[in-house]
C-alpha cells in the first residue's frame, strides 16, 4: 500500500486534549465512551482518528465540540484550542466559536441538511450568524458571491445554490456540508466519517475535496474513520481508539511500517490487498462491557499475546520512537521505550 508522504511537522499546538472523558447514563452503570484519552494537534496537521464502530471517535468529537446530548455528559479533561480551555466557556461563547474557530463536516449529509431550505439559504445562515455588525458586515451581494466561491471551492456547479438537499446525491450533499465547514474559515475542521455512507467511487471523489479544502485553506484537520487503506492517503498521523481509549498514536508511515500495539497489528492486517492473496484477518472474540471494563489492559479479551500482567495492570503510554506511544506491556523493557 503506498502511504500518504507527510510533510514536515508544525512545532505549535493548535488543539490540545488531556484527560478527556465522556460517559453516558444508564440504569445499569456508566458507559466509558471516552475513558481519559490525550492528543495533541499541530497547526496545519491532519490527524486521523481510526477504530472499529462503538469505540468512542463520534463521542471524542462530540466532546471537543461540547456537542455531547443527554444522556451523555463530559466527567472531566481539558480541550485547548490555541491555549484556551472549551471546556470552561459557557454555551454562548461556544456557539460564537463554532463555525468560525471550529466546525463539523457530520456523518450524515442528508440529516444534516434542512429538506425545506435550499443550499444557498443554509449556507447563508451560518455566515449571518457570525457576522457582526459595522464594517465587517458583508452585503446581499457579498454573500451570495462568497456562496458561490464556496460551492467552486468544493467542486460544485453555481446551479447548487438554488437546489434543495432532496436534488442533489450523495456526494454532492457531503460536499454542500464541506463548504459550510470552511465558510468562515476556522482554524480546525473535523471530518466525522464523511465518506462512509458513500460507494467507493464516490468518497474518492469527497476525500480528494477535503484534501484540496485544507491545502488551500492551511487548516487542522481531525478525519474520523475506520477505513485505513483510505486514512493512508490523507492523514499525517494516527491515533488508534479501542474501548474508549487511545491504544497507540503515530505517524502514518510508522503505522503501517511498524505497527506496535496488537489491536493496531490487526487492523493493518483486516485490510484487502490485491496484490498479495492471503486469508482475510478477521479479529477474534467481542469487546468488554462498556460499563465495567475489566482491570488491567481493556484490549485483553482479544489480545492474541496477553499475559498475567494484562489482566492486572493497565498499561501506560510508552514512547518507543520518534513520535510513536503505545499503552502495551510488551514495550516496557525495550531500551526506546519511555513513558509518555
Amino acid at each position: 500500500m503506498n502511504t500518504k508522504v507527510s510533510q514536515p511537522s508544525p512545532t505549535t499546538n493548535l488543539l490540545e486534549v488531556k484527560d478527556l472523558r465522556v460517559y453516558y447514563e444508564t440504569p445499569g452503570g456508566d458507559i466509558l465512551a471516552v475513558d481519559s484519552i490525550d492528543f495533541e494537534l499541530k497547526e496545519g496537521e491532519t490527524l486521523g482518528l481510526v477504530g472499529e464502530s462503538g469505540c468512542g471517535k463520534s463521542t471524542a468529537a462530540m466532546g471537543i465540540l461540547q456537542l455531547v446530548q443527554p444522556p451523555g455528559r463530559i466527567v472531566s479533561g481539558e480541550v485547548r484550542l490555541q491555549g484556551k480551555d472549551l471546556l470552561t466557556l459557557s454555551e454562548g461563547k461556544m456557539r460564537q466559536l463554532r463555525w468560525s474557530k471550529l466546525a463539523l463536516i457530520p456523518q450524515g449529509a442528508m440529516n444534516s441538511l434542512n429538506p425545506t431550505m435550499r443550499i444557498y439559504r443554509q449556507i447563508q445562515d451560518v455566515i449571518l450568524t457570525h457576522q457582526t455588525t459595522g464594517s465587517d458586515k458583508l452585503s446581499a451581494d457579498q454573500i451570495k458571491n462568497r456562496i458561490l466561491e464556496l460551492l467552486r471551492m468544493v467542486g460544485l456547479p453555481e446551479r447548487i445554490y438554488q437546489m434543495y438537499p432532496h436534488e442533489l446525491s450523495g456526494g454532492m450533499k457531503q460536499r454542500v456540508c464541506i463548504a459550510m465547514a470552511i465558510a468562515l474559515n476556522p482554524s480546525l475542521i473535523i471530518a466525522d466519517e464523511s465518506t462512509s455512507a458513500l460507494d467507493v467511487v464516490v468518497q474518492r471523489v469527497v476525500a480528494q475535496t477535503i484534501l484540496r479544502v485544507k491545502q488551500m485553506l492551511g487548516v487542522s484537520m481531525i478525519i474520523i474513520g475506520h477505513d485505513m487503506g483510505l486514512m493512508a492517503q490523507i492523514v499525517d498521523r494516527i491515533a488508534v481508539m479501542y474501548a474508549g481509549k487511545i491504544v497507540e498514536i503515530a505517524a502514518v508511515r510508522d503505522i503501517f511500517n511498524n505497527p506496535s500495539h496488537p489491536y493496531t497489528q490487526l487492523l493493518i492486517e483486516s485490510i484487502p490487498s490485491l496484490k498479495e492473496q492471503k486469508p482475510l484477518k478477521v479479529t477474534e472474540g467481542l469487546t468488554h462491557d462498556p460499563r465495567h471494563p475489566p482491570p488491567g489492559c481493556i484490549f485483553q479479551l482479544r489480545c492474541p499475546i496477553v499475559t498475567d500482567q494484562c489482566r492486572s495492570i493497565a498499561p501506560k503510554a510508552h514512547l518507543i520512537r520518534v513520535e510513536q506511544s503505545v499503552a502495551c506491556h510488551a514495550y516496557e523493557n525495550t531500551d526506546v521505550a519511555r513513558t509518555v
